[in-house]
């Protein structure tokens, strides 16, 4: 079998026996008035993180969620959306497709607010959504493009990019490595369908975003999420996964580069009122402004009393692009 195949196999069984403790995050920290989530529902939670960012939801938006899983965030998204196919959801295995149907019936019965024709489920997959181009607000998905080899992921994330609209969201949560995965774990394909082997590092990863054409990212949170210690996956030195949230927009990159946003600010500490940079950035003396990456490094390096702050791997808008 191809890797993928093997990955299809294992949520084919997952899905229909749920295996709780596969993967770190087995329910979502998120928790909304009136919204119950089934109990298989939660430990068919295969997530790393969570791609539901209430900031992003207001309108009402059109979701499209990669990779059902046991339908989970497709409730969430639909908590906000609460119209049919306000969110439809993607997977191409019919065992996890048909337990998300089930678990969403569930959810009907116990969510007085939902109703099963908010949620869509279609048979597809990353690479060929069926979706029509630019039809779509935000796209979604929790721990499966770091499933793909970087080939696959790149195109993943070129059919995220051809059906959003103009401005729409790429809203996605997986695994990152602090350091390349050696070569013995990649070609293990069940480690990298349990979402062990696969992961890029950081720069590797937010780099192939930008390589598709999404102009700015946002980091909103970054944690640890795995450790592959040295003994059981024969390494010279324990590797440790992080889970990554982002949200990447469909927007023009800049001429000087995209803005990725992790959480850096910028703080003006000299005499005068404000310090414009007379690039678009006007800082009020003591008040920290939040500011991309890319801007962070600029101001850095001007002879001006500015302090520019670490990064926080958590950022929510409001900056400075």
């Amino acid at each position: 079998m191809t890797y993928l195949e093997t990955a299809a196999q294992f949520y084919s069984d997952v899905a229909q026996t749920p295996e709780v403790g596969l993967c770190c995050v087995q329910s979502s920290p998120l928790q909304f008035p009136d919204l119950k989530v089934p109990r298989k529902m939660q430990d068919m939670n295969y997530g790393c993180g969570t791609t539901v960012h209430p900031t992003e939801l207001s309108n009402q938006p059109t979701v499209l969620y990669v990779g059902v899983g046991g339908g989970l965030e497709a409730l969430q998204f639909a908590y906000f959306s609460r119209r049919p196919r306000g969110v439809i959801a993607v997977d191409p295995v019919a065992a996890m497709r048909e337990a998300a149907s089930t678990n969403l019936e569930t959810a009907a019965k116990e969510n007085s607010w939902f109703d099963t024709s908010f949620v869509e489920i279609r048979e597809g997959d990353a690479f060929n959504l069926p979706i029509e181009d630019a039809s779509v607000d935000i796209v979604a998905q929790n721990c499966l493009f770091n499933i793909f080899e970087p080939s696959d992921l790149t195109r993943a994330l070129r059919e995220a990019y051809r059906v959003l609209k103009p401005g729409g969201r790429l809203q996605m949560s997986d695994p990152i490595a602090t350091r390349p995965i050696p070569e013995h774990l990649q070609r293990d394909e069940r480690l990298r369908a349990m979402c062990l082997s696969g992961a890029l590092t950081y720069d590797e990863y937010i780099q192939r975003i930008i390589d598709v054409g999404f102009g700015q990212v946002e980091i909103r949170a970054r944690r640890p999420y795995r450790l592959l210690d040295a003994r059981n996956y024969n390494l010279p030195e324990h590797l440790l996964l992080e889970s990554l949230d982002s949200v990447s927009f469909k927007v023009p990159i800049p001429e000087d580069g995209a803005c990725v946003f992790t959480g850096k600010t910028a703080i003006y500490s000299g005499a005068e009122e404000y310090f414009d940079d007379k690039n678009g950035h006007i800082l009020q003396a003591g008040i920290p402004m939040s500011v991309c990456d890319k801007t962070a490094n600029n101001l850095s390096k001007l002879p001006k009393d500015i302090l520019v702050t670490n990064s926080t791997w958590h950022y929510v808008g409001g900056g400075c692009c």
